[in-house]
């Protein structure tokens, strides 16, 4: 019997490109994501922050203007297949480092000097 599916045997990738596990691709990604978001749209977010804290309980109906500027530039960049690529090859770089070294990107930014 002949195999006709893709060089990888499932049809879809080729064997030296890697694949994504099910909650990388719905959870850990879209996760980077946001936190990316919430950085580039940090202007709007503390705009919205500082008219929540400005107006109490009346937030609802006061910071409207921006919560629909907020809104709009987290969903640009959640809707942008551009940067969920960007944010997956971000992902891939730092579970590849993982794999070789043992250690995640959060344990590196704690490591103290050995030596003072």
């Amino acid at each position: 019997m002949v195999d006709t599916r893709g060089e990888s045997g499932d049809g879809e990738r080729p064997r030296n490109e890697p694949t994504l596990r099910h909650v990388e691709k719905d959870v850990l990604i879209p996760k980077m994501m946001r936190e990316k978001a919430r950085e580039l749209c940090s202007d709007k977010v503390q705009a919205f922050t500082k008219c929540c804290q400005d107006t109490g309980f009346l937030m609802v109906f006061k910071c409207r203007e921006e919560n629909a500027a907020l809104k709009e530039c987290l969903t640009g960049y959640y809707t942008d297949p551009a940067f969920y690529k960007e944010c997956e090859s971000e992902y891939l770089k730092q579970r590849e480092e993982y794999r070789t070294t043992g250690i995640r990107p959060s344990q590196k930014q704690q490591r103290l000097p050995t030596s003072m």
